[in-house]
């Protein structure tokens, strides 16, 4: 089970959007995403649990977190072999264990647990909670939302991650947040970059063998 949870090894810089519900992350996910000319991986829990409001009109269970905890490794796993150097994630696994135990009287199940400790990122974008409250179906607590922070920012401490406080409206998150990326893609070498890799070469020689009928 904790290998579905895990990473699979690539060299790209890859950057987390962290924080309390309806603090600007996947718009600032978004705008960083077009900015480096990359792709992000979204949050797949609100896929997962607006389809479950949609067809059931049930909210979150703790026994809904394995299943959205997979899915969103699948999904990044899938992502970074797409990225062009960078890939900016909308969450990650330490996310779904802080809301867990917020949400669940602090019962983690040990292989989530376990995989966010493992899963490694170059850096964590921690939005305040200084943006409006924006209501929606999956979303709840607006009135606990220094609590929510708290817990967040008191993970990425207990854990020892390298993050930056976004503050501020959305152009002075994201001069901050570049501010920060370019820092530490100064630093690495060798990324793997999606659009030139031989994969785009192979199957673009494999679609014109195929359309043309050429031979090789």
């Amino acid at each position: 089970m904790e290998k579905k949870l895990l990473q699979k090894p690539i060299n790209v810089v890859k950057i987390v959007l962290f924080g309390p519900e309806s603090t600007g992350k996947t718009t600032l996910a978004n705008q960083l995403a077009y900015h480096y000319q990359t792709v992000w991986a979204p949050e797949y829990a609100r896929t997962y649990l607006q389809k479950k409001w949609n067809n059931k009109r049930q909210v979150c269970e703790h026994k809904d977190l394995m299943p959205i905890a997979i899915g969103q490794m699948k999904l990044e796993n899938k992502l970074a072999k797409r990225a062009d150097k960078l890939l900016i994630c909308d969450t990650d696994l330490l996310e779904t264990k802080v809301y867990s135990e917020e949400y669940y009287d602090g019962i983690v199940d040990p292989a989530i647990e376990s995989a966010a400790e493992k899963n490694e990122y170059d850096l964590y974008l921690l939005t305040y909670i200084d943006i409006p409250w924006k209501l929606d179906s999956i979303r709840d607590r607006p009135g606990q939302r220094e609590d929510m922070f708290n817990a967040f920012e008191n993970a990425l401490k207990k854990y020892n991650r390298p993050y930056i406080l976004l503050k501020g409206g959305e152009e002075e998150r994201f001069k901050e947040a570049v501010k920060s990326i370019d820092e530490v893609l100064a630093k690495k070498q060798d990324l793997f970059n999606y659009s030139q890799s031989e994969n785009i070469e192979v199957k673009r020689k494999s679609f014109f063998r195929k359309f043309f009928n050429f031979g090789d």
